[in-house]
């Protein structure tokens, strides 16, 4: 495990398309998973222990998302060849026990998580309803092992301010995570764990 920060994509960036299969099999795009309000996607996993420690607040998340009109996703990027904890089968297991209502879809090429310049898990972008990034980072202060349980403050407000139309929260923090596991020769120019926090 490489203790790694978010790569903090520039605001304003497109979110790129995608087509993936989710846990169950069904095909998902970007525009099918966002809502009139915007897109939050979240790169995630099973195994990571900094996705362990928010895993209980992401169901109401995005409960609270969706109720503003932002679409949810989660994608899973890593490896399963060498981390079969993460595969499809046991994300379909994951989204049964942590109750995820969003689809949780599985990037087997791993080109989304390049496309995002995604680096850690978790890793949440968060885009209006032009599709244009208006807030990567954190969900919130809490991080394992700080003595404080997850509450999604920073991911709520930056969700509240864009709906309605208010300037984001500052500073925007980088989310810490479990690094993606990568394929070997795919480990992406931007991923630098030299400079992770």
């Amino acid at each position: 495990m490489v203790r790694t920060a978010s790569t903090m994509l520039p605001l304003g960036t497109t979110a790129p398309d995608f087509t993936l299969d989710d846990c169950h099999g069904k095909s998902v795009s970007r525009d099918q998973a966002r809502g009139p309000k915007g897109l939050l996607v979240i790169f995630m996993c099973n195994h990571c222990p900094y996705v362990k420690h928010v895993a209980p607040e992401l169901p109401r998340l995005a409960e609270f998302a969706t109720s503003q009109g932002v679409g949810v996703v989660g994608i899973s990027s890593n490896d399963v060849e060498k981390y079969p904890d993460d595969s499809p089968e046991q994300m379909r297991a994951e989204a049964a026990q942590q109750g995820y209502e969003f689809p949780y879809l599985y990037d087997e090429s791993q080109q989304v998580a390049i496309d995002y310049h995604a680096a850690c898990t978790p890793d949440f972008f968060l885009f209006d309803d032009q599709l244009q990034l208006v807030y990567r980072g954190q969900l919130d202060d809490s991080r394992p092992k700080n003595g404080s349980t997850p509450d999604g403050s920073s991911l709520r407000a930056a969700i509240e301010a864009m709906v309605n139309g208010q300037a984001q929260p500052e500073p925007q923090r980088p989310s810490i995570g479990c690094n993606i596991k990568w394929k070997p020769g795919l480990e992406p120019t931007y991923f630098d764990p030299a400079g992770t926090a």
